[in-house]
């Protein structure tokens, strides 16, 4: 059946066994009756909408992050279960009986608060898995009243077309994309979204059915492997329990003393204090089986309402989807099916749309071009108008520099010759004071000469005058002999 919110006017479905149910609806979260007389055949059917109804009803498309739809939140699960232990050990602390007490003194409350208090941290822990498990069940619970919630939106209207084609397929994923935002984020309308534009794109129905499938096993997967914390829980709890009895059942037969068996009175004591630590050691193991046996059901009945939202899910895109998808028309040979007239009318309307986008094509490359000489021109007088001005410039800046290079160029020519002169006024004084000294040195030199060969010429004339005698003297011999 299939009907609107009277308050929101959102378009619902419901299957015939909700017939006459108040339910909420999904999108303004109202109470509303599902009719109890399902429409007439005739009455669902609409005649499709034409292309300016689809123009119109475009919408933007703007995609939705998708949310994990089975895993809770990691730290608000603990967050909840840490509170759910603390309020629990708070009210039963009034109730814990006063050490040394008698077992069947025990009131119920007390006997209660017994079970938890006793081995305090094995039951501590067990109650904070225990708490924790119930957390992460109440908020999947929450997650699968959302999935069942978005099963009640007519995601595919059929005033929109009986069969879904390439032609009207853009309207049926407007329609999805103008869903209430809190319910696009379900498994029903992503995977339908999915379907939908990958129809789109492709035109197949048989790539669509294969994507569902795939799909469908993907969040299978995603669910059942949502439930290996929970399990592990399951698992944990009575083990826990096993472990504290473990404990109490050392703790009681350390204590068993028979020292002095003659005193019967201290027999029946020790014998007594076995026993009372045996019975608290098994309390670990009860209260470990009674949070397991009790986190065990829930935990099934979740499952069992996950399993058959995922396969209403199914069965809606087998049944709904699949089947209101045009396959593609051909024959085995790769022939158009239907009539020569059909094939003709398809041709003629495929050619005008072809000979209108050549025109639509034509006066753009034609405004294009126009825009394009314009540009062109304008381009050419601001590189000409550019090119004169920066030559000016460049012509003033090479005379500037040619200016400066020449009065340089003049100031070195004046440097170098009152550098030059100076420099031949000081050669010159120096040469002359040179020759100076030159000419006294040879001056002395020549005096110095002359003084000396007038002396020996005096030497001369006196040896000229005076006669030389040489004598000859004996020699004397060895041993006196001559």
């Amino acid at each position: 059946m299939k009907f609107e919110c009277p308050f929101c006017k959102q378009h619902l479905t419901a299957g015939p066994e909700a017939s006459g149910q108040v339910v909420r609806c999904p999108s303004c979260d109202k109470k509303i009756q599902i009719p109890v007389i399902a429409p007439e055949p005739g009455q669902e059917t609409a005649p499709a909408p034409t292309q300016t109804t689809l123009t119109k009803r475009r919408v933007e498309r703007k995609a939705w992050k998708e949310t994990d739809p089975t895993n809770p939140h990691l730290f608000k699960g603990i967050g909840i279960g840490v509170g759910i232990l603390v309020v629990w050990y708070a009210l039963l602390f009034p109730f814990n009986p006063p050490a040394g007490t008698p077992l069947a003194d025990y009131s119920t409350l007390q006997f209660l608060a017994s079970l938890f208090y006793r081995h305090f941290v094995v039951s501590a822990l067990n109650t904070f898995f225990f708490a924790w498990a119930i957390s992460i069940i109440v908020l999947k619970y929450r997650k699968i009243r959302h999935q069942k919630a978005a099963l009640l939106l007519d995601v595919l209207p059929v005033h929109l077309g009986k069969e879904i084609d390439p032609g009207n397929v853009g309207l049926f994923i407007d329609h999805v994309y103008q869903l209430p935002v809190k319910l696009r984020d379900s498994l029903m309308v992503n995977r339908i979204r999915k379907g939908l534009e990958l129809y789109e794109i492709r035109h197949d129905a048989g790539e669509v059915r294969e994507m569902m499938a795939a799909q469908s096993e993907i969040d299978s997967a995603r669910i059942g492997t949502s439930y290996t914390l929970l399990r592990a829980f399951l698992w944990a709890i009575p083990l826990m329990g096993f472990i504290g009895t473990v404990v109490g059942l050392s703790q009681a037969i350390g204590g068993m003393n028979f020292a002095n068996v003659e005193d019967i009175t201290k027999i029946v004591k020790a014998i007594n204090n076995v026993t009372s630590g045996l019975g608290t050691a098994f309390d670990a193991t009860l209260l470990g089986l009674v949070l397991a046996m009790t986190l065990n059901f829930p935990l099934n009945s979740l499952a069992k309402q996950e399993d058959d939202t995922l396969n209403s899910i199914d069965a809606f895109c087998n049944e709904v989807l699949l089947p209101r998808l045009k396959e593609s028309t051909g024959t085995q040979t790769g022939a158009p099916a239907g009539s020569g007239e059909e094939v003709a009318a398809l041709i003629t309307e495929a050619l005008e749309q072809f000979l209108a986008e050549l025109n639509a094509l034509t006066v753009r490359m034609n405004e294009y071009a126009g825009n394009l000489d314009s540009r062109m021109a304008e381009l050419q007088k601001n590189v000409t108008t550019e090119f004169v001005t920066n030559t000016a410039a460049m012509r003033a800046e090479v005379q500037g520099w040619l200016k400066e290079s020449m009065d340089q160029i003049v100031k070195f020519q004046q440097t170098l010759g009152s550098t030059v002169s100076a420099k031949h006024d000081e050669l010159r004084a120096q040469a002359e004071m040179s020759i100076k000294e030159s000419t006294a040195q040879a001056t002395r030199y020549l005096s110095a000469l002359e003084a000396g060969i007038t002396s020996l010429n005096k030497v001369l004339k006196e040896l000229g005058e005076k006669q030389v005698v040489i004598q000859q003297t004996k020699k004397k011999r060895w041993f006196g002999r001559d």
